[in-house]
């Protein structure tokens, strides 16, 4: 895969999203990419912005059912990070340790980022 924020001629920006999440999904996706990249900077920024969402709904009055259902929305993302950053640490070639902190590190992410 490319850089992430070019799309080859001719190929549509939601080909290239789909195409690098089943990358993510399947563990294809190098593992500091999947990681720092897809776990930690998108899911962190994906699930700020959903909890800034939930907060802006409780502020104007609507039902706190509705507030949590905009707080959860990422949660799809956050299981799909966490999945591929463990499939990419079982490909990974370099030291061990590196994918078991990989992976102790992804999975308190995703507990804390549902959590908190």
């Amino acid at each position: 895969m490319g850089n992430v924020f070019t799309v080859p001629a001719g190929e549509r920006i939601e080909a290239t999203m789909y195409q690098a999440l089943v990358s993510l999904w399947k563990g294809d996706m190098p593992l500091g990419r999947a990681f720092w990249e897809y776990a930690m900077i998108y899911g962190t920024l994906v699930n700020a912005v959903a909890t800034a969402a939930s907060f802006v709904v409780l502020a104007t009055g609507a039902p706190g059912w509705l507030a949590v259902a905009v707080f959860l929305l990422p949660l799809p993302y956050v299981v799909a990070a966490t999945v591929g950053v463990w499939r990419s640490a079982d490909r990974y070639r370099g030291p061990p340790q590196r994918a078991n902190w990989a992976r102790v590190a992804v999975a308190v992410w995703a507990v804390a980022v549902v959590l908190l």
